[in-house]
């Protein structure tokens, strides 16, 4: 049997799409890993050991920031390039297998070179593929190029940095920023900034753009000439729900922490009222999947890192850089709990009643989640000697591809660090892949089981 290409490059994308990303970012964390592992990499001139090359490439592809040494004075210049690349590739990559991936799962029902990347809107096929990819990148440059200039130009007139220094500190943490990846220069990470809103404001942004999902900036930037109010746009649900979602809980997280970190000697209490709101705010949007801290995590009380689990848990938006469960995942999750309560037959989220298929994929997705934190912390704590809440919330973090530590890292034995770097992995890919697996093998039945209601609670 002779296939075209047409036929062989189908059976290829519909084969196993969740293999080959899988393998796909498998391979960058390997090459990534022996690149670090070369003595040029090294400040000192000497190879790193395996362990922490990668852990360090696992971080930064999966774009978590969580590292076992210190990026700016372990790693030479070329080594900070490589990890540098890796966070752009590995940020770069995600978002756009995971706007193909929906390409591919939306279409299932349509599979004729139309396959549709969004299940609301369907208007990217197959034949949009170079215009998501220009997308992608053309969003990407801009908002680096942005934050980066602004950040250079603040480094180099607020604190005298050379111009060189200033573009390198100002573009890499741009680039960090918007990948959500949380790798920073300065062995204090951003602390040193955290009463100065031109730094902190900036790199909140471009860490809120990046963890929105591309096909809700691609919609956002579609529908930019129409009517400014809320209800008047023509956003789809998806859209909807990842501001809305991503709106309240990035107001809820500082609320919390400021009110909970207010008096705390050890983080917001020596600030003035207006820096301790700052504070509050940028750490919310931080505990989203992005990992860079202006406050000093292991100060923080049990509530607060408790709360921040909570956040980290559940992440930013789908088909982006961040990671978590997915904002849409938790509103789905809400919208079904709103309907039980309420007795209603179907779960409703503004104005549109969700899938039964969508409500099982976010329970899924859910409930696996918090079984491997589960099982993943109860490993560490078993290896390990530090106390509950700090291993909870390296785990927690791992997961969610943050990067905020307390600061027990480094300090973990190598079992469990690599336990937390296959959790980045996992983190970062397993909703993709797993909601993308179950749409895949989702097949109608021609005939239905008697019905059973067991006793529940």
């Amino acid at each position: 049997m002779v296939w075209s290409a047409t036929e062989l490059r189908g059976s290829v994308f519909t084969a196993h799409p969740a293999r080959t990303v899988v393998m796909a970012f498998g391979l960058a964390v390997l090459g990534g890993t022996v690149l670090l592992m070369l003595p040029v990499a090294a400040a000192d001139g000497h190879g790193t050991d395996l362990v922490n090359a990668l852990f360090t490439a696992t971080s930064a592809v999966c774009v978590t920031g969580l590292v076992t040494v210190d990026t700016a004075t372990h790693w030479s210049g070329f080594g900070e390039g490589v990890v540098l690349g890796l966070i752009q590739v590995g940020g770069f990559g995600i978002m756009t297998l995971a706007s193909l991936l929906a390409l591919l799962v939306s279409g299932r029902l349509r599979l004729r070179m139309q396959l549709t990347a969004q299940a609301e809107t369907k208007t990217l096929g197959i034949g949009d593929v170079r215009r998501v990819l220009l997308g992608v990148a053309g969003t990407t440059v801009i908002v680096e190029l942005t934050v980066g200039t602004l950040l250079a130009l603040r480094f180099r007139y607020g604190y005298g940095e050379s111009v060189g220094d200033a573009v390198h500190l100002g573009y890499f943490h741009a680039v960090s920023a918007f990948n959500n990846a949380g790798f920073g220069l300065h062995a204090d990470n951003l602390t040193r900034y955290a009463e100065d809103a031109w730094v902190t404001l900036p790199v909140s942004a471009a860490v809120i753009l990046g963890g929105l999902g591309f096909p809700v900036l691609l919609e956002l930037l579609r529908h930019r000439h129409q009517a400014r109010t809320f209800g008047k746009r023509r956003w789809t649900l998806h859209t909807k729900l990842t501001l809305l979602t991503s709106a309240v809980l990035l107001a809820v997280g500082t609320l919390v922490t400021c009110v909970l970190e207010w008096d705390n000697a050890g983080t917001l209490s020596p600030f003035s009222w207006s820096d301790k709101i700052l504070n509050g705010f940028f750490h919310s949007a931080m505990s989203r999947t992005a990992g860079f801290n202006a406050l000093d995590i292991g100060q923080m009380h049990p509530a607060t890192l408790l709360a921040t689990c909570m956040l980290m848990f559940v992440g930013g938006g789908s088909a982006g850089t961040a990671g978590g469960i997915k904002v849409t995942t938790f509103a789905v999750l809400a919208a079904a709990i709103v309907a039980e309560v309420r007795g209603n037959p179907a779960a409703e989220a503004m104005g549109r009643r969700l899938a039964p298929a969508v409500l099982r994929q976010a329970l899924t997705v859910a409930l696996l989640g918090v079984g491997l934190i589960m099982v993943s912390t109860l490993f560490v704590l078993s290896v390990s000697n530090h106390r509950f809440e700090a291993v909870l919330f390296e785990v927690v973090s791992a997961f969610g591809t943050v990067g905020l530590s307390t600061g027990i890292t480094a300090d973990l034995p190598a079992a469990a660090q690599l336990t937390l770097a296959a959790l980045m992995f996992t983190g970062r890919l397993g909703p993709i892949t797993l909601v993308s697996a179950l749409a895949l093998r989702e097949r109608s039945r021609r005939y239905d089981l008697p019905e059973e209601r067991p006793v529940i609670g």
